[in-house]
């Protein structure tokens, strides 16, 4: 949905077209670029273009964040224990899969890019946010006493890692834990401000 300059909201583009399996998460980079992930993949919405499938195959597709320069998109793999990079073409497509950051035990969720071009992200199995430059070295880890599910970094400066945190008992108890009302936002000063998208 797209909201107007009057406050309402129209279809800005309709994803049934191709898939009914749902959809995840959203990037928009410099150029208007819109990337969008979920069960089959990666799709592209350009300003001027039709909406189309860029790229497919992926464990459990999560969070994602471009470069400033708007060249690389990385995407977390929550099932796949990694991170995937992609070159952005000039017309948005996706080429040169690889993977950015083994992350052995790590379980990404939400992700950013700092100016160090170090990607923090969270992790709700393992309670943390954790910070890892490309190839998978860990540079810093920030635990919690509850699951991560998402991280920011803004403030003034934009060097104030923000974290939405919850209690996670499984996709089962999903009612119970909304009851429970355990959400927070956690923040803690990171070592270099976010740059990028989002």
């Amino acid at each position: 949905m797209r909201k107007e300059r009057d406050g309402s909201l129209v279809t800005h583009a309709d994803l049934r077209s191709l898939s009914d399996k749902g959809w995840n998460e959203i990037v928009v980079d410099g150029r208007g670029n819109t990337y969008i992930n979920g069960g089959p993949g990666i799709a592209l919405l350009t300003p001027n273009g039709p909406l189309r499938q860029v790229a497919d195959n992926f464990a459990f597709p999560n969070g994602m964040a471009i470069t400033p320069d708007n060249s690389t998109l990385i995407i977390a793999e929550s099932h796949g224990k990694k991170l995937t990079a992609f070159d952005i073409a000039a017309d948005g497509n996706l080429s040169n899969r690889r993977v950015w950051a083994d992350l052995h035990d790590g379980v990404p969720d939400g992700i950013c890019i700092d100016a160090e071009n170090a990607v923090w992200y969270a992790d709700v199995p393992n309670k943390r946010c954790v910070r890892v430059r490309e190839g998978g070295e860990v540079l810093q880890t920030v635990n919690a006493d509850r699951g991560c599910f998402a991280c920011m970094l803004g403030g003034l400066d934009k060097s104030t890692l923000f974290v939405v945190a919850t209690e996670w008992r499984g996709m089962e108890k999903v009612a119970e834990v909304a009851q429970a009302r355990t959400g927070q936002v956690l923040t803690v000063e990171a070592p270099a401000p976010g740059v990028g998208w989002p």
